[in-house]
């Protein structure tokens, strides 16, 4: 699934190709998404002028002079920029046509994406009002960690997994940061400590920091705005490597499910 990452990725390498065009045409093959796509919603953003891109959490934000455009990707979506006279394929459901001549695609084998409107104010939108802070934001550190997990029973892993604490924090880079911050997955979020908390926001902002800036995360199917797949899944240093020696101490990476999820990490130097 892409995560907070690929979508940041995806959304800085749209940008420079969206920001200040005009969408002339949207053309909707596949109205059966996540939630079904509005019936008029072609009309609705026919010769909108985009302003700019954003991200909140795993959302893409597409603002224009008519409204707001609302994109996940969902499990096996992605989002690039193609010439305008290039056929859709299978999965191909959602084009918009600008007036540079190109077009954004959506493509989405599993139909898990999303496409919605809104010309409400988006902070308090369904999908975005109840969400925790951006976890590159200053908003996100120890103390807020800390206090937000006392008398939290749940495995610290499921704790900064849950977007109402934490945005973005998906599996992969919750085994990782946890790895990096040396805190055992299982442990129950309220028996952390403030200190550890402090060392697993700093690991959490620099696992998702250096994923941003090397593409995203390649397992299976992302790829990102300008149709190059990210390099992270290179580097991951516990995510995969369930029987491989422990980077870090003579120990290997054991695999558990934890909150229905694949969670990797190193039995001894994680504490």
């Amino acid at each position: 699934m892409p995560e907070l990452p690929e979508v940041e990725t995806t959304k800085r390498g749209l940008a420079p190709h969206l920001e200040g065009r005009r969408v002339k045409q949207c053309e909707i093959r596949q109205h059966s998404l996540r939630w079904p796509v509005d019936a008029d919603f072609a009309e609705k953003i026919q010769g909108a002028r985009i302003q700019h891109l954003d991200r909140r959490a795993k959302y893409l934000l597409v603002q224009t002079d008519k409204g707001m455009a609302i994109w996940h990707l969902g499990m096996s979506g992605s989002l690039r920029m193609v010439d305008g006279n290039l056929p859709p394929q299978k999965h191909d459901h959602i084009d918009w046509l600008l007036d540079s001549g190109k077009r954004l695609r959506f493509h989405d084998p599993r139909r898990f994406g999303a496409l919605l409107w809104t010309t409400e104010d988006i902070a308090g939108h369904d999908l975005i009002a109840h969400l925790g802070p951006e976890p590159l934001s200053d908003d996100f550190h120890g103390d807020y960690l800390f206090n937000a997990s006392r008398s939290r029973k749940a495995p610290v892993k499921s704790f900064i997994m849950d977007g109402r604490i934490v945005v973005g924090v998906g599996n992969i880079y919750a085994s990782e940061a946890l790895f990096m911050a040396g805190i055992r997955p299982q442990t129950p979020a309220g028996k952390i400590t403030r200190a550890r908390y402090e060392r697993l926001v700093e690991a959490i902002k620099t696992v998702l920091a250096a994923a941003i800036e090397q593409g995203g995360t390649t397992l299976k199917d992302f790829v990102g705005g300008d149709g190059k797949p990210g390099y992270f899944a290179q580097q991951l240093n516990a995510y995969g490597r369930a029987g491989l020696p422990c980077p870090r101490c003579p120990g290997t990476i054991r695999e558990q499910i934890i909150g229905q999820r694949n969670t990797f990490f190193c039995p001894r130097c994680q504490r």
